[in-house]
């Protein structure tokens, strides 16, 4: 396949012009919060906010500018408050090891445990583990685990004196304290609401995006999606649902991905070995409640002994 990969000198002005629309509306919307009715600003700061950590997923391959240093400026605003975006970086780039894609212990966003991880756990962490293969456990669930996860990775970080990650949790804090702060100083918004009302649910629903973005297969071609979303969800994951587009060509600036899908459809379904959804809608009709899979996995092509005795993955948006 050929893809027109943009130059690392182009300026990618439909980037920043998502940019400017994410701060624009979430400027008006904290600022006219109290005069706008909550029960329409709060779904909208929502939306706004997981589209927000939909633009940092583009911030972390290298968009808008091939200053790394100067994305990472624009990435670092936790509109979102839970994720440190440079964690979410360092882990993200991980997981773009195709080869190794959904296997415990090796992959940094997968979704599945070994056998041995699962006979370790109690029945209920194994249950709230189980529960992050459904809609509504991702949705509602699945934000507490990923703050769990990244506490207990802090809390490691504290003992062992990792100072890199410690470094993260430096620049993170602060900024959320003093987002926080701002909002209950100039706005009607209170910092309980906007963490618990607003930023844990736009984490939920940026996880939805990640139900099933990959599945075990014994080849790793096999093992990304193909999500053939309506144009709302697709601006909403900046076109992230065509997965197997993403993964080939994670360079490829969102605004370029659908057109090479269009112009590559069947080829990209025949190197994926059919792998597709029909949209998000789909996965809420169909799994809302009932598991798409299994997390535990059986077969050693896809876990590895290697990675039997590790922790399982973080999950993540």
């Amino acid at each position: 396949m050929q893809a027109d990969t943009a130059q690392r000198t182009e300026f990618e002005w439909p980037t920043w012009l998502l940019w400017g629309v994410i701060w624009g509306c979430w400027v008006l919307l904290v600022s006219r919060y109290g005069i706008l009715p909550g029960w329409i600003a709060t779904p909208m700061l929502i939306l706004l906010l997981a589209w927000y950590m939909s633009f940092q997923h583009e911030l972390t391959h290298g968009h808008p500018t091939r200053f790394e240093a100067l994305n990472r400026l624009i990435g670092l605003p936790p509109l979102a408050i839970w994720y440190p975006f440079d964690t979410y970086k360092t882990d993200h780039l991980k997981h773009h090891d195709d080869a190794h894609l959904t296997e415990p212990g090796v992959d940094t966003e997968s979704n599945y445990i070994t056998p041995e991880q699962a006979a370790t756990m109690g029945a209920t962490a194994l249950w709230l583990y189980k529960s992050q293969r459904t809609v509504l456990g991702r949705l509602l669930i699945g934000p507490a685990i990923v703050n769990v996860s990244l506490w207990t990775r802090l809390l490691r970080s504290l003992r062992r004196g990792d100072v890199a990650e410690l470094k993260i949790w430096a620049v993170h804090l602060p900024l959320v304290a003093l987002l926080l702060w701002g909002l209950e100083q100039f706005t009607a918004l209170t910092a309980w609401h906007y963490c618990l009302g607003i930023a844990y649910p736009a984490l939920g629903l940026a996880m939805l995006r990640s139900l099933y973005e990959h599945r075990p297969g014994t080849l790793p071609a096999h093992r990304t999606v193909i999500n053939e979303a309506a144009a709302p969800w697709r601006l909403l994951y900046l076109n992230n649902n065509y997965h197997v587009v993403h993964h080939a060509y994670p360079q490829l600036p969102w605004y370029r991905i659908a057109a090479l899908y269009a112009a590559q459809r069947e080829g990209f379904r025949a190197v994926n070995g059919g792998f597709v959804v029909p949209g998000y809608l789909h996965l809420i009709r169909h799994f809302a409640w009932r598991p798409i899979d299994n997390p535990v996995l059986a077969k050693p092509a896809t876990a590895p002994r290697r990675a039997a005795k590790t922790a399982p993955a973080p999950l993540k948006p």
